[in-house]
């Protein structure tokens, strides 16, 4: 993967994060998230980076995930990286389920607007090359999960064992 590294005397890397609420249930903080997201990409060495954070119903995730993995279930993160030429930095779309997350949320014992930020850095590590459908894996990028939220000062997931689809 080329994904080009900056050094803190250059010029400020071209990063176009778009966050997205087409859901009605709660009140999202889309700057937070909009933060969040930079400072992930960051931890990541990213410099260069076109993310669209999409926040939805359990509906619409449902919707997205049966068009595009086959599955009718709600989810809760679904990413779709749009690449290509990976020369020119990040690209795609993280589709996260603000219902799931008020439940995940609610479960963990922990804030929504945490459960959010660890779905939009999950979705920006798979955009990274990160996968968690195989056990060495998955434990990869859950451990590199939590070395990001470390990182950009938030807390640690609280996760049981899972995987995305």
């Amino acid at each position: 993967m080329a994904v080009v590294p900056h050094s803190p005397g250059d010029p400020a890397p071209p990063i176009d994060i778009q966050v997205v609420d087409r859901q009605r249930r709660v009140a999202v903080p889309r700057r937070w998230l909009t933060r969040v997201c930079r400072w992930a990409l960051e931890a990541e060495r990213v410099a260069r980076a076109e993310i669209t954070l999409l926040l939805v119903d359990d509906a619409g995730i449902a919707a997205l995930h049966e068009r595009w993995l086959g599955d009718p279930r709600p989810t809760d993160v679904i990413t779709f990286d749009l690449g290509g030429d990976r020369g020119t930095g990040l690209q795609g779309d993280i589709a996260c389920s603000v219902e799931t997350a008020v439940r995940e949320a609610d479960g963990f014992g922990w804030a929504l607007r945490h459960e959010l930020a660890y779905y939009a850095i999950h979705g920006l590590l798979h955009l990274s090359g990160y996968d968690d459908r195989r056990g060495d894996d998955r434990r990869a990028m859950r451990a590199r999960e939590r070395e990001v939220c470390a990182a950009i000062g938030l807390p640690v997931p609280p996760r049981r064992r899972r995987r995305c689809p």
